[in-house]
């Protein structure tokens, strides 16, 4: 029995029965009064130093660890005989007694993390969100944010480490019917890398997402637009900013917040060239979109507003309100352009490049993709530009979409083939 454990319990009923298999456990009494304490007396293999079973005259059975930290005799309660074995027990004793021979104090640092999981799941979203934004590109941290604060508001006020498995499944199982499966998953997402973060920071000990289910499978998409539907959007895209983004998109193949955020400082009309630094990239390398006649003539058309770098959008920043532009623009379609996404307009412009006979290779190099050929050791060492072949294939692009606009207004155009 280690020094001064009786003072400890000095309404206990202390016996010389011992604590040597888990038979013991439920067999040793109840004391008539107060607790009574048992240390680990197995087999000197087995033992656990340190570790006992304290029962208490109300029937109570807990696993508890004794050790000595700055001269004092402490305990640390490991956990209820009801649900713990004690084999269990040992281990956790064992590795416990490892943490107080490297100076640590299991106690203080048990305590810590009760005192950290009580803080408010809102408290604990602020300083993520904050910690994680010099990593973050602005975009990522604003739809990370979003998720956080609009579709987990619910757990804004619930203390971090009350937050269970089956709590999160539930508001998952809502986010999926209010706003689809997608938006579920985007937010489980976030939420998971949260509390991956707030374990690291030893603010709590385990994530609740783990487990549940996603709302969808996130089946890649494979939507490609018609040469008639092509020519639809075309016909119908507004004269405004988001008709001009919308035919841009068409005729460069680029990403919607790449083309929508464009800025007078990338563009060079001698080169006739679009320059997209690392940070405004998704794969963070810079990026150059050559300009096709018919892109250039709508970059140039767009007035310059003094003060501002941005091409698209109002105030301070780059074009947003996409939302409402796409459902405005569906309305003017109706049922012939239907169930289609801004980002299908990227893939049909891959498509239809390939379909023209430009190589993969260069259609990956427009698109700024890092994959197949332009992945692993050949994406090492195969850091050819392709700027002439990038320049022919959005070329290319341009003269199919002018040739489909030709052929569903009625015009006698054939496309040429490719060699």
């Amino acid at each position: 029995m280690p020094l001064g454990v009786s003072q400890l319990f000095p309404r206990g009923a202390m016996t010389d029965l011992s604590l040597r298999m888990q038979a013991d456990v439920f067999r040793l009494p109840l004391p008539t009064k107060g607790e009574a304490v048992y240390f680990d007396n197995g087999k000197p293999k087995d033992r656990a130093p340190g570790l006992a079973l304290r029962i208490r005259h109300a029937g109570s059975r807990k696993f508890v660890f004794f050790y000595r930290h700055g001269g004092r005799l402490l305990k640390l309660t490991i956990g209820d005989a009801a649900s713990w074995t004690l084999d269990k027990a040992r281990t956790t004793a064992r590795d416990l007694r490892v943490q107080v021979e490297k100076g640590n104090n299991p106690s203080a640092e048990k305590e810590t993390k009760r005192t950290a999981s009580a803080l408010l799941f809102s408290s604990i979203k602020d300083e993520y969100l904050a910690a994680r934004k010099p990593n973050l590109k602005p975009r990522s941290h604003e739809q990370c944010a979003r998720h956080l604060s609009k579709h987990w508001k619910a757990l804004h006020k619930m203390a971090l480490g009350s937050i269970d498995r089956a709590t999160v499944a539930v508001l998952l199982r809502t986010i999926a019917t209010n706003n689809g499966p997608v938006a579920a998953d985007r937010a489980r997402s976030n939420l998971s890398a949260m509390f991956a973060w707030a374990i690291g920071e030893g603010l709590c000990d385990a994530n609740p997402v783990d487990g549940t289910n996603k709302a969808s499978e996130n089946k890649l998409r494979e939507r490609v637009l018609t040469d008639a539907e092509l020519a639809a959007v075309w016909k119908v895209a507004p004269d405004n900013d988001y008709g001009r983004i919308i035919r841009l998109l068409m005729l460069t193949a680029q990403r919607r917040n790449e083309v929508g955020s464009l800025q007078w400082s990338e563009i060079d009309t001698r080169t006739k060239t679009i320059t997209l630094s690392n940070s405004r990239t998704k794969n963070s390398r810079e990026h150059s979109v050559p300009l096709s006649k018919d892109a250039l003539a709508i970059l140039l058309a767009i007035p310059h507003r003094a003060g501002r770098d941005f091409l698209f959008g109002q105030g301070r920043g780059a074009f947003s309100g996409w939302s409402k532009a796409k459902s405005m623009l569906d309305a003017k379609l109706g049922d012939v352009v239907a169930h289609w996404t801004l980002h299908d307009l990227r893939r049909t412009g891959a498509t239809r490049m390939a379909d023209s006979g430009v190589q993969p290779h260069i259609i990956e190099a427009v698109l700024n993709h890092i994959s197949g050929t332009r992945a692993g050791v050949a994406g090492v060492y195969n850091r050819a530009a392709y700027e002439p072949e990038k320049r022919a294939a959005l070329d290319t692009l341009a003269s199919y979409i002018k040739t489909a606009r030709a052929q569903t207004a009625g015009g006698n155009v054939r496309r040429l083939k490719t060699a």
